[in-house]
């Protein structure tokens, strides 16, 4: 009985909940629609804004990132973003005529889109079908970043970037393009990391200069008609120039190391080289320089004369027997192994040694059973086309790999290991241009992780030593070793090109 009377209660109680007349309002429709959301829309077909496509909304806001006074922009188009999707950056060019040229960049605007046409357009995606009375100014001079991007990063997703104001550092041209060559028309660029095309209207106020052997770039995306992603500077301001002319070419690179032998250090870690050019060391004495930054290791503290510290700090072989070919990889270290002891003998491969676990360095280092760490602390490699080293002394290549320590030191004075400009390193800021001549200073922070035990750390990238820029960055690749590993696995995945 007690059971059926409380079923009726809970009946009841539910008849009443739901007759109970509901008054709660319901959530508002933003008036406005993410330029995200927008952009997603667009299947490859005209699309006609309603609000009922457009989830209620019928206007998008953002901040103008498009600048006709430089000459540098598709006619009538303004372009805008805005992050109000989950903060990701978007943008989006809208169709607006001679008036897109009443706006300047950092212009924050609203614009009814509602009834416009959402089409791609010699490439581009825009809204069609917008006249100057469906654009409202906010406001004016609001902050406005380019976003710094790789090359890579575009062609991986141009759809993402399409239409937003980025910057990609460290930018040099195709070495093909004879002397003299200037912006005007599409010119191939490369930082590293892809090509991408950098396009230039003949009226722009640059077009007519001479293109220079390296440069930072701000730019808009914009789609080609054959769907290529392209960067297109809105005038000179977007360029800043960081050599007007080719660096010193590295005669020598470094293009691996083995760390971390099987049975013992001492005598058998070694680094892997290539010659981009014939070099007699006899004749042109080179020399290699370890760092190994152990907090034990003395003397303690900043290095106080850079890679010319030496104790257990830094080490010093010279390269002055012996010819490379160009293109030819070559070794430095003690025991012809290529993974410790009774592993393969590759002394078939050219060699200069040094039995570093029982011998001081030459000039400065004390002998050492690690020359290479493998753990701990940053450790390093420089390259320097002499065989005297001291504090002021710039190698011509150099890699770090491994943590931190006590590495760089602003002070003054400054302390520290001193870099060159390679696919890692830059000797003045790529953005401000400002000197950063150390690792660790700046933006130098670069650095490789400390291979798998059991590995040889392959530096594969390519080297073009006509410019002196590395075209593909080196990438580290773990290569697992054993006793009868041949120099043939360890070897291939550098390429020289003119």
């Amino acid at each position: 009985m007690k059971r059926i009377i409380s079923s009726i209660f809970l009946l009841s109680l539910v008849f009443l909940w739901g007759c109970k007349k509901d008054k709660y309002p319901g959530g508002t429709i933003s008036p406005f629609i993410a330029i995200f959301d927008l952009r997603n829309m667009d299947k490859g077909a005209e699309v006609t804004l309603t609000k009922e496509n457009m989830l209620g909304s019928g206007k998008i806001t953002g901040i103008v990132i498009s600048d006709h006074s430089g000459g540098n922009m598709p006619a009538g188009l303004l372009v805008l973003q805005d992050q109000r999707r989950l903060s990701v950056l978007r943008g989006l060019a809208i169709a607006l005529g001679d008036e897109a040229r009443n706006y300047a960049p950092g212009d924050s605007v609203i614009i009814d889109v509602e009834g416009g046409i959402l089409k791609r357009v010699n490439g581009i995606l825009q809204v069609t079908g917008i006249t100057g009375a469906d654009v409202t100014k906010v406001s004016s001079g609001n902050n406005l970043q380019p976003v710094p991007k790789k090359a890579s990063d575009i062609l991986n997703a141009p759809k993402a970037y399409e239409s937003t104001l980025i910057q990609i550092n460290k930018v040099g041209f195709d070495p093909s393009y004879p002397p003299g060559s200037t912006y005007a028309g599409d010119k191939t660029i490369n930082d590293g990391f892809g090509n991408m095309i950098l396009h230039t209207e003949a009226g722009a106020e640059y077009a007519n200069k001479t293109l220079p052997f390296m440069a930072n770039f701000t730019g808009i995306v914009f789609t080609a008609p054959d769907a290529t992603p392209q960067l297109w500077p809105r005038g000179e301001e977007d360029i800043m120039v960081t050599a007007a002319t080719a660096p010193k070419i590295a005669p020598v690179v470094i293009t691996g190391y083995l760390t971390d032998p099987t049975s013992t250090d001492a005598n058998y870690e070694y680094i892997q080289l290539m010659a981009t050019k014939n070099i007699d060391f006899a004749v042109t004495g080179f020399s290699v320089v370890t760092t190994n930054n152990a907090g034990a290791n003395v003397p303690t503290g900043f290095p106080t004369n850079g890679w010319a510290t030496g104790g257990q700090r830094t080490y010093k072989i010279n390269l002055t027997s012996g010819t490379v070919s160009k293109g030819e990889y070559f070794y430095v270290g003690a025991n012809k192994n290529i993974w410790g002891a009774n592993s393969t003998d590759i002394s078939s491969s050219k060699w200069i040694t040094k039995m570093y676990a029982t011998e001081d360095g030459d000039g400065f280092g004390t002998k050492t059973t690690n020359l290479l760490a493998n753990s701990g602390n940053a450790a390093g490699i420089a390259v320097f086309d002499k065989t005297v080293v001291d504090v002021e002394s710039v190698p011509v290549d150099v890699i770090f790999f491994g943590g931190a320590g006590s590495i760089f030191t602003a002070g003054p004075p400054a302390k520290g290991y001193r870099i060159t400009n390679t696919d890692y390193y830059d000797v003045a800021h790529p953005s401000t241009q400002e000197e950063q001549p150390f690792f660790m200073q700046g933006s130098n922070t670069g650095k490789l992780a400390f291979p798998t035990t059991a590995n040889f750390s392959q530096l594969g990238g390519v080297y073009n030593r006509t410019t002196g820029r590395w075209t593909t960055a080196r990438a580290l690749k773990s290569v697992p070793l054993t006793a009868t590993s041949t120099v043939v696995e360890i070897e291939g995945a550098t390429t020289i090109e003119e």
